[in-house]
């Protein structure tokens, strides 16, 4: 598996392991924050993407938000066509409470992450 690759997957699996810990303690904005970083991450890789909109909608399921719940299942079902064509809002944190089209900065430690040569 390339570095980046690997790199990318430790991340992830960080971020998703600190919103897991973020919920259990009843510290549901920081849940989203460590969501919506994995998120950016994911994006342009498809199982990953999907991964983090499950994410996103079992945390919506679980604090009971009917209409970030909805926006995820629309993620979900949009997610293989953008990734499939390539037209993804990059930078995008994933959330319903942005447009599922608009493109957003990325903050640099994050592209750090997607582009190690930019460090």
């Amino acid at each position: 598996m390339p570095e980046i690759a690997k790199d990318i997957s430790a991340f992830l699996s960080e971020e998703y392991r600190v919103a897991e810990a973020a919920t259990h303690a009843g510290q549901i904005d920081q849940a989203w924050h460590h969501l919506e970083r994995a998120h950016v991450i994911a994006q342009t890789r498809l199982v990953p993407h999907l991964q983090s909109h499950w994410k996103m909608l079992l945390l919506a399921a679980r604090t009971r938000d009917g209409r970030e719940a909805f926006g995820q299942l629309v993620r979900l079902a949009l997610a293989p066509l953008g990734n499939l064509t390539g037209r993804l809002p990059i930078g995008n944190t994933g959330r319903s409470n942005v447009s599922a089209f608009a493109r957003m900065n990325i903050l640099p430690e994050l592209s750090a992450i997607l582009d190690p040569k930019t460090d």
